[in-house]
């Protein structure tokens, strides 16, 4: 039986006051083996998270599937309000997780990260300024990686491809990119001039690189009012590129800040890690106003991000493309290679 009138029925709900939003699934189903740092690098990761943002960061945990003792931690920190929400699920995939944090919100900006990454200061500021200088760009990483160009960005290069400002760039910390590498893995064989020069566009403001990672990465809100109901993969296979065509849908860039303002820890705790200075920032930061776009039609889509993209990917051009760009002549033959030369 109801007795009387919801006092909240047909309330209009009110805008909100938060200008970022951050999405961090958590998976640590035990704390043993691979996993055994895990708990340990997650409190890292959430450390430099709280000291580099502003006080308009709105913060969702969503534990996939995580043990008791991630569960308690994640539970405190809502309680004492470190965090705004904490989702619990089963292990329902990465990706799914994502999907419940994005859903029911709208907040300008959305940070999706991974629940190994030690953020660096001003990655929050130096981010919305790319967004600001560049009104196409959709996503920011803030990791740079070699070859990120290779991957999505087939609309970037279509929309640059007779502007002088795209040109192969110096990297502007090597040292930071080899770290990335190591983080997964990764043996020292590579080819090493991967790590002098990336694709990017050059700014007044400031410089950025094509592409972008998926463990870290923002995104204008826009690209997700459409969101899925399920994805059917755990990790992996094509569930991540809902992110990446996400973007493209909307004809947005994919970019990567020129510096380094992240690391990728891993599973295993170093002792750098624990002993990397992070300021606490004040709250202060720019922000803007993004105007939205409307959808790509499909002609423009297949010819940007299908047949043109081809046509850059291809050998024999790409190496036309690559010495047309900047890159040094030397590195021309060998760009292409993984192998260390």
């Amino acid at each position: 039986m109801r007795i009387g009138y919801n006092p909240h029925k047909d309330q209009i709900i009110e805008p909100t006051t938060y200008l970022h939003h951050v999405v961090m699934p958590i998976y640590i189903p035990h704390q043993k083996d691979y996993f055994k740092d895990g708990l340990n690098i997650l409190k890292l990761a959430l450390e430099s998270l709280f000291k580099t943002t502003h006080n308009k960061t709105f913060f969702t945990l969503v534990n996939n599937g995580s043990c008791k003792a991630v569960k308690d931690y994640l539970d405190s920190l809502q309680l004492k309000g470190a965090v705004h929400e904490v989702i619990h699920t089963t292990n329902i995939g990465k990706l799914n997780a994502i999907l419940k944090g994005l859903a029911g919100h709208d907040i300008e900006l959305v940070t999706i990260t991974d629940a190994d990454v030690l953020f660096k200061n001003n990655w929050q500021q130096e981010t919305i300024k790319v967004f600001n200088a560049f009104p196409k760009v959709g996503v920011v990483g803030i990791v740079p990686q070699f070859n990120m160009f290779k991957a999505h960005c087939g609309n970037t290069i279509f929309d640059n491809f007779f502007n002088k400002k795209l040109k192969f760039l110096p990297v502007k910390s090597p040292e930071d990119m080899a770290l990335f590498y190591k983080s997964i893995g990764w043996d020292n064989t590579y080819n090493k001039d991967l790590l002098q020069y990336s694709l990017g566009i050059e700014h007044k403001e400031m410089n950025v690189l094509l592409g972008s990672g998926h463990f870290v990465a923002t995104y204008k809100k826009q690209q997700f009012k459409e969101i899925t109901s399920y994805l059917g993969y755990k990790l992996g296979g094509d569930s991540e590129s809902y992110l990446d065509k996400a973007a493209l849908s909307y004809d947005y860039w994919r970019v990567t800040t020129q510096n380094n303002y992240a690391y990728h820890m891993g599973n295993v705790i170093e002792n750098w890690m624990i002993d990397y200075k992070i300021i606490k920032e004040k709250d202060s930061g720019v922000y803007s106003d993004f105007s939205n776009k409307k959808k790509i039609g499909g002609f423009s889509y297949i010819i940007k991000n299908k047949i043109f993209y081809k046509l850059i990917l291809n050998k024999w051009f790409s190496n036309f493309f690559y010495r047309w760009k900047g890159l040094p002549k030397t590195m021309v033959t060998n760009y292409n290679s993984l192998k260390a030369k």
